[in-house]
């Protein structure tokens, strides 16, 4: 069995992400690639409220809900905006 780089990891979270169920949790490099954007950009987004606010695993650990980024995902692209703009 080939053993997965995080790399890999990611774009396989991303590959899948349309397939994930709703209830699902991703963390926060696949909302990078989502958004295209840094870690820093990540949280100025949270802040912001273009990104929805994650779930707290432990204190240095987060998550993202599916269904939520979902939500802001497509409210975004409905507006016309790019995440730069």
């Amino acid at each position: 069995m080939p053993s997965l780089t995080k790399s890999s990891f990611i774009s396989e979270a991303l590959r899948n992400f349309d397939l994930l169920p709703d209830s699902a949790n991703v963390r926060q490099p696949v909302v990078q690639a989502l958004y295209a954007c840094s870690s820093s950009s990540v949280w100025r987004g949270v802040k912001a409220g273009r990104i929805p606010k994650p779930r707290k695993l432990s204190p240095r650990t987060a998550c993202w809900s599916v269904l939520e980024l979902r939500a802001a995902l497509a409210a975004y692209e409905k507006q016309g905006n790019g995440y730069g703009q």
